[in-house]
């Protein structure tokens, strides 16, 4: 379970930096430029912040997302009931393949969810298989019948 940052934990200058990166980056050769120049710090600085950001769990993670599908691969939104105290052993197993897209833990009898997302659709089974054989627990599939975009975005 993740823990509360503290209230101090963030400055203006990070909470600048979360809100404004929600928004993308331009595709240049300088993209750190724009949003360094709104902050009013260096590049490299923004780049250090970013990195600061991850290992404090302020963020859980910084790219692109790309649409697997339209690649010609697979997603499949996928849930397990893990056992409280195997919950660490087995979040480390799944994380572990480079299929798994992002892992979120909940209070539920299926307390751990996640996206398997796969160069090419078969490889959906094949790594939900290898997660049942590497931990012993069954992998509940939920693939995709329809795509909504909800534009998700977080205000630090």
């Amino acid at each position: 379970m993740r823990t509360t940052l503290p209230p101090d934990a963030l400055d203006a200058t990070d909470r600048l930096l979360i809100n404004r990166l929600q928004d993308g980056l331009p595709l240049t050769h300088a993209p750190f430029a724009p949003v360094a120049a709104e902050a009013g710090i260096p590049e490299a600085e923004v780049v250090d912040r970013i990195t600061q950001l991850r290992e404090i769990g302020a963020i859980t993670r910084f790219g692109p997302f790309l649409d697997a599908e339209a690649m010609g691969g697979a997603f499949c939104l996928c849930a397990m009931a893990v056992p409280q105290d195997r919950f660490d052993e087995v979040v480390t197993l799944v994380n572990a393949l480079p299929q798994v897209a992002h892992n979120y833990e909940r209070q539920h009898k299926l307390n751990m969810w996640f996206v398997l997302a796969c160069e090419r659709p078969e490889q959906i089974a094949e790594a939900a298989a290898r997660i049942e054989g590497e931990t012993g627990l069954t992998v509940l599939r939920f693939p995709k019948t329809k795509e909504f975009f909800i534009g998700f975005r977080v205000e630090a």
